[in-house]
């Protein structure tokens, strides 16, 4: 029978969940994903989520549905982990999740007017949110921004909170002549500081610069993948050309592929 499950197509998430369990299975499973832990599974969960992400901007449904299905696995992992050590189960994070759900809506799950606009349940959310975390005994205005995420989406996270207590710029031009400011440390810094007092002044201005991106309504990790993807296009291009006269970049000088990138960016832009 549990063979007839791990290979029945139709079988759903069951059969995904038995798969897993036969992988971790001590004695018939396989010896790598024996191994694993929720340290050296988090990684992939990570990186998972990233290509998530990457199909859905490059509007590759067939990939994003692989994709969903590699990041569904990494839940499974970690719930079949949580089993073992009996934490959870993936039908308690399944409960959980539905519970959350239901108590942070209550404008469709209960006797709220659903009559509100996108700005209004966003701060219903944030204060259900709020409660929540009070309950944990989160008492702090910043508990509850995991360390591990990404640093430019954490720093957002960060101001956001900040911002929610009055601790925030009114405007952005304030901002702005912040950025100013820290860039300026930063020139005087590597002349005249040590690496790590160069390291701050780094972070401090990078930090600003996030908060830059919330002030004009920019999600500044979206932002960086955007200039990620731009860069990369037209530093190909560039190639391409270097190509087409028989050369490589080592073949290059600066000059040469400088004058080619002004090309390719006239070209991107003519009509």
């Amino acid at each position: 029978m549990a063979d007839d499950l791990i290979h029945d197509r139709n079988a759903g998430i069951e059969r995904l969940l038995h798969i897993m369990q036969r992988l971790r299975d001590p004695k018939i499973g396989c010896p790598w994903d024996i191994e694993q832990t929720f340290d050296t599974i988090a990684p992939y969960t990570i990186e998972e989520a990233y290509e998530v992400a990457d199909a859905i901007e490059r509007r590759d449904w067939p990939e994003l549905e692989g994709e969903l299905g590699d990041l569904l696995l990494q839940t499974v992992y970690h719930t079949a982990m949580g089993a073992e050590a009996g934490h959870f189960t993936f039908q308690s994070v399944v409960q959980a999740i539905c519970d959350k759900m239901v108590a942070r809506h209550p404008h469709v799950f209960g006797d709220e007017s659903r009559d509100k606009s996108s700005a209004q349940q966003t701060a219903d959310w944030e204060q259900i949110k709020a409660a929540e975390r009070a309950g944990k005994a989160q008492k702090g205005t910043l508990d509850g921004v995991a360390v591990g995420l990404p640093a430019l989406l954490r720093a957002l996270k960060l101001q956001k909170r900040a911002a929610r207590v009055g601790f925030d710029w009114p405007s952005t031009t304030q901002v702005l002549d912040k950025i100013i400011e820290e860039a300026a440390e930063l020139v005087e810094a590597k002349d005249t500081l040590t690496q790590a007092e160069v390291h701050e002044e780094y972070g401090d201005l990078m930090f600003v610069m996030a908060n830059l991106g919330r002030h004009l309504d920019l999600d500044p990790e979206a932002a960086l993948r955007a200039a990620n993807a731009k860069f990369t296009r037209r530093f190909e291009a560039v190639e391409a050309r270097l190509a087409q006269i028989g050369k490589t970049p080592a073949e290059s000088d600066l000059a040469e592929m400088d004058a080619l990138w002004d090309a390719v960016k006239h070209a991107e832009r003519a009509p």
